[in-house]
């Protein structure tokens, strides 16, 4: 799966945890979670979601690695089979 895909199903999975988001506004080195004003049970959900999508887990000691768009994109990239 290249990057562009990754994204799109990044972007797919999070429209519906932040509706009011401009995602073409979103800087790929920002803070995710600061940039789109998500709460900590909301990027649970995103991480489980996008399980659902992609088929890969993200166990919680990982969650401080991905913080930015980029960062998420080569992380998943890596796991993905």
């Amino acid at each position: 799966m290249r990057d562009e895909q990754i994204k799109e199903t990044i972007f797919r999975v999070l429209r519906p945890i932040t509706p009011e988001a401009d995602f073409d506004e979103l800087v790929p080195d920002e803070n995710m979670q600061e940039a789109l004003d998500i709460d900590s049970f909301d990027v649970l959900t995103f991480f489980i979601q996008l399980y659902e999508e992609l088929g890969v887990e993200i166990p919680e000691e990982d969650y401080g690695k991905i913080i930015t768009l980029n960062n998420l994109i080569g992380y998943l990239a890596s796991r993905i089979e």
